[in-house]
């Protein structure tokens, strides 16, 4: 984390850069709306957390991932572009993507 940004600054920021990897490596364009509306959402939830706790997240990657994914989901980005990204997501490997973002496609291929 860079010595000035804040935790919440920071988050918001590597969750930002992990939606540009994604949308990217899937070759699709993102749903802008709703990549903003996903970080509205994260800082909504960021301004919640106590600093000490902020601070936690910023050390947990598993942690962060949770909410990352939460605010991926309420946004409604889980529901753009489903039928590409399930197919592609069903060879993980080809989209180059790090083992975190199975958190992510997921939600496009286990739904009962």
């Amino acid at each position: 984390m860079a010595t000035q940004d804040s935790p919440d600054t920071w988050l918001r920021d590597e969750f930002r850069r992990h939606l540009q990897l994604f949308y990217s490596r899937l070759k699709l364009a993102p749903p802008y709306h709703s990549v903003e509306k996903a970080l509205a959402l994260l800082t909504t939830m960021l301004k919640t957390i106590p600093a000490v706790e902020l601070q936690q997240l910023v050390a947990d990657p598993p942690l962060r991932w949770a909410y990352y994914r939460k605010a991926f989901v309420e946004s409604g980005l889980s529901q753009k572009h489903r039928g590409i990204i399930a197919g592609l997501a069903r060879d993980r490997r080809a989209l180059e993507l790090p083992e975190e973002f199975d958190t992510w496609l997921d939600l496009y291929v286990t739904r009962s």
